[in-house]
């Protein structure tokens, strides 16, 4: 089985923001990811956030994190939380184990197809980033999704202390 290069695609019309994930979403598109949250937070005129799951067949725990991220980001801003809509069953388990229902409304089909918004999601370039910035970023991302419920903190723990320390040893001071 041919696993599908992630990508992300975006669209942003009449107050509604669409971020559709694509095939095999990893690490490699979080600094994609963390860029959009960071746009939303400062979006006039923004109503309502959809995130399209449907083509996505897998979706890293860092990229959880930074989806996560793009709810916090928006919290405040909207009358209703950010939708997720996704129909693949292990998707869908994955986001109700990680705590997800919490911070977004979670649904198998959208209330309405917009196909003005289908047409003008633009694939998104992928966002390079360092070694040093990747590690950062997965940091970020698992602490995020460990405050979102004790599974998660359980579950990623070890992990935040991995590249908490990784991230104290090559940094060290000259006097």
């Amino acid at each position: 089985m041919l696993i599908e290069e992630g990508r992300i695609k975006a669209a942003f019309d009449s107050g509604v923001f669409v971020l559709k994930l694509c095939g095999d979403v990893r690490l490699t598109l979080c600094a994609t990811l963390d860029t959009q949250a960071q746009r939303l937070a400062e979006t006039p005129g923004l109503r309502a956030v959809m995130i399209d799951l449907r083509e996505a067949t897998n979706v890293d725990s860092t990229a959880l994190g930074f989806l996560a991220k793009v709810a916090m980001a928006v919290k405040g801003q909207l009358v209703h939380p950010p939708t997720i809509i996704a129909d693949n069953p292990d998707v869908r388990k994955m986001l109700d184990v990680m705590g997800f229902a919490r911070f977004f409304t979670l649904m198998e089909a959208p209330l309405q197809q917009s196909s003005a918004l289908n047409d003008a999601l633009i694939e998104l370039p992928e966002e390079p980033a360092d070694e040093v910035g990747l590690r950062e970023r997965i940091l970020e991302a698992h602490r995020i999704l460990m405050h979102m419920n004790e599974h998660n903190r359980e579950q990623f723990q070890p992990l935040v202390e991995m590249l908490e320390a990784q991230n104290t040893e090559p940094q060290h001071e000259s006097p």
